[in-house]
Order: structure tokens, then C-alpha cells, then sequence
């Protein structure tokens, strides 16, 4: 039985919603956030990112940047932008982007639940980053930003979800990328009641989004229960921000390969190579795979389409069977040499929001030798590989549009 459970958010006044909201943490580097936050001193990257209020001599792990972040958010709450609801409230969360709306539950999920594979993860995390956020979120004593999680769709609770969403929103805004945000709050105590008896029946929830983030959570969780002899389990620091979505309702993107050289080989012994793996045919423009199996790659000016042979399938094993593993496995590691995509400085990775023509762009440019477009990992195939309890490969899915931070907060006590 998993548990969401309603909290106590702090949320930007409805007014200030469009100033506060800011892109995850992780979507944009320092010098992208510090572009992104100027003139708008309620953006959210100033707690989320708080390097980009010091010297940019300064480590991006040092113990200043951590306290500027708890300074800022503090500063945000003494100001009245950020402010606390009366009392522990479900959420409703929209996001509408390419005419698609994606409706989400915001509440806090159970630390315990996370350690008990409760909540399944299907990404391994690095020990850095897990810290980061872990750090993080001690000196703030908040979480700041909600885990993507998604679960199987259950009908009762989306009956209740569309009952709100027919009323006004307490929030709506459209961030500069053209998203539209809106926010409802759930107020009435029979439908929070609902809700959580309904959540409970489910068996697991999926971490679809938000891997370091949930660790640093569920870290952090577990060094106040034991710092605590008077630990009941129900205090705040056993919960974490979360937004939870249906399945259904999300959207994954291609997550697309550039390798900076062809590891000694030359164009024409490189594609006869792949000729023994992929049905090869050259195409018009940019090639976008249309199907499982099938990719696309753009090498000295000329784009392909590649077709993986039957051979390649392991429909048997549901990481082996993914196409990032058949491009890692066949190409990339015994041709191309990139034996770790997680280390080698060799590879780079570039989500679907970005487009085709920065594979272009970059290949173009003679920063990068070839680019491969993927098919987009489908939700049941991250779903079936964490019920598996197996892994994926690193940047497998890119899911859009991104959470936004500063919507809603979660202190620990």
C-alpha cells in the first residue's frame, strides 16, 4: 500500500505565481540560470540555484551556496510571496504544452515507501549530485522542488480530479517557453479523505523524474528519524514533495546520442559496419524514427534512417530490448569505443525539446562527428523495467514539459 498524503504548502501569491516559477534545478547550468533569473528577483532559480547569487569563483558545493539558498527561500516567506495554507490540502497540478493537458496530484510521498521499493526507481544516481540535494535540502530544511512520480491510472481518483477542473484555478500562468501552469486546490475534507483511501490501494508508485532528488529526500528522512528519539513517523520530514501523475497522461520525448569521432574509423568503414546491424537507406531533411526499432542518424551532412535486424531484439529482457541499450550494445560501446556512456567525455546527450537541428547544428559545426535520434522509451517500458527491478541506461527518457519549482514547498518540520 503506497501513501500520498496531504500537506501544508507554501505557495507564491496568485499574482506572483509567474515571477516565482523556475525550471528544475538540474535543467539549466549556472550561467543559463543566472541569465534566466535576471531582473526577476522572486525567480525561484535564486533558491533552487542560489550559485548564481555569488561569485562564480565559488564551488558550486560549497557550504555558502547552500546557506544563500535557506537565506533566499527565508527572504521569500519574510516578503509574503511565499505563503502557508491553513491546512494539509491535496493539489491539482496542469501543465499544457503542444495542446496536452497532464493532470497531477501534488502531496508528499512516504520515505519509508522509498526504501521498501514502494516507489520504484529505474535510474541509478551518482553519489554527487545525491548529495547536492541532500545538502540542500538539510540547510533549507525543505524540499523545493516535487519528484516526478507517475502510477496506473485509476478512474475513481481521475472522477475526482476532473470534478475540480471544471472550477476556476487558484493559479494560472504561462511561463516564457509558452507552458501554461494552473493550480486547484483540494480543500474539502471527504474528497482529501478519498483521495487518500484511494491512493493506498495502490501498490506502487514510479519514480518517473526526479531520481537524485527522491534519494536526497529519502537520505535526509532517514538521518532525522534516527537523530530523533522521539520519532513517531508521522512527522513532516518522513514525507516528500511530489507531484503524482496517471500514466496516460505523460509525455516522453526522444533522447538523442552525439559521439565527437568515429574512433579511428573512416565514413565508409563506419557505415559498412552498421550495414551488418540496420537496414540502411539515406533520406531527405531531418529524420525523426517513426517506430521501436528504427533510428535516425545524421553523418557528414546526410541524414539515415536505421532499422534495427530482427537479431538485435531481446523482447525476453526489458533493458536489453530498449533501443537505447540495442544503439549502446551494438554501436556505440564495440564501434564507436564508448564503453561508459556515464563517464566518457565523449558522448554527449540532448533532449527531444531541443529539436533535430542541434544535432544539425553540432555535427555541423565540427564539435561532434555523428548524431543518432531516437525513438522515445515508451511509459511501459520504464514501468515494466522497475517492476523487474532492473536499471535503465543513463539518459534513457526526457519527459516534458519539466516540473516547476517554487509552486510548491515542503518544510520538514
Amino acid at each position: 500500500m503506497a501513501v500520498f498524503r496531504p500537506f501544508q504548502a507554501f505557495r507564491p501569491k496568485p499574482e506572483l505565481a509567474a515571477e516565482v516559477a523556475a525550471k528544475p534545478y538540474d535543467v539549466l547550468n549556472s550561467d543559463e540560470a543566472r541569465e534566466e533569473a535576471k531582473g526577476h528577483p522572486l525567480s525561484f532559480l535564486h533558491v533552487g540555484k542560489p550559485e548564481i547569487d555569488l561569485d562564480p569563483s565559488i564551488d558550486l558545493y560549497d557550504p555558502r551556496v547552500y546557506e544563500k539558498g535557506k537565506e533566499n527561500l527565508q527572504k521569500l516567506i519574510r516578503d509574503g510571496v511565499l505563503v502557508k495554507d491553513s491546512e494539509p490540502f491535496y493539489y491539482i497540478y496542469a501543465q499544457t504544452m503542444f495542446d496536452r493537458t497532464q493532470y497531477g496530484l501534488v502531496g508528499c510521498a512516504s520515505v519509508d515507501d522509498y526504501w521498501n521499493d514502494v516507489i520504484l526507481k529505474h535510474e541509478k544516481t551518482r553519489k554527487d549530485k545525491e548529495e547536492d540535494r541532500c545538502q540542500h535540502v538539510r540547510v533549507t530544511n525543505a524540499h523545493t522542488g516535487p519528484i516526478f512520480l507517475t502510477y496506473k491510472d485509476k478512474a475513481e481518483i481521475d472522477e475526482i480530479v476532473n470534478r475540480y477542473i471544471e472550477q476556476k484555478p487558484n493559479t494560472d500562468i504561462i511561463t516564457v517557453d509558452g507552458i501554461r501552469h494552473q493550480v486547484w486546490v483540494i480543500s474539502d475534507k471527504n474528497d482529501i479523505a478519498k483521495i487518500r483511501e484511494l491512493l493506498a490501494g495502490i501498490d506502487k508508485f514510479y519514480v518517473a523524474d526526479g531520481h537524485h532528488r527522491s534519494a536526497a529526500a529519502a537520505i535526509v528522512g532517514r538521518e532525522r528519524q534516527q537523530a530523533n528519539p522521539n520519532h513517531t513517523g508521522e512527522e513532516e520530514y518522513n514525507f516528500f514533495l511530489a507531484v503524482l501523475f496517471p500514466a496516460s497522461h505523460l509525455y516522453i520525448m526522444d533522447y538523442n546520442r552525439l559521439v565527437k569521432d568515429l574512433n579511428g574509423h573512416s565514413k565508409e568503414e563506419f557505415l559498412a559496419k552498421l550495414e551488418d546491424l540496420f537496414v540502411i537507406n539515406k533520406v531527405e531533411g531531418q529524420f525523426a524514427p517513426k517506430k521501436k526499432g528504427q533510428m535516425g542518424m545524421y553523418l557528414d551532412g546526410q541524414w539515415y534512417s536505421l532499422d534495427a535486424k530482427d537479431n538485435l531484439f531481446h523482447p525476453e529482457d526489458p533493458v536489453e530490448n530498449l533501443d537505447v541499450s540495442i544503439l549502446q550494445h551494438q554501436v556505440l560501446e564495440p564501434i564507436l569505443g564508448i564503453d561508459d556512456p556515464r563517464t566518457s567525455k565523449r558522448i554527449d546527450f540532448v533532449g527531444g525539446i531541443r529539436g533535430l537541428g542541434e544535432l544539425e547544428r553540432r555535427v555541423n559545426s565540427g564539435e561532434m562527428a555523428v548524431a543518432f535520434s531516437m525513438y522515445p522509451t515508451s511509459i511501459e517500458e520504464l514501468m515494466a523495467i522497475a517492476d523487474a527491478g532492473k536499471i535503465m541506461p543513463p539518459k534513457s527518457t526526457w519527459f516534458e514539459p519539466k516540473l516547476r519549482d517554487g509552486l510548491f514547498v515542503h518544510f520538514l518540520d
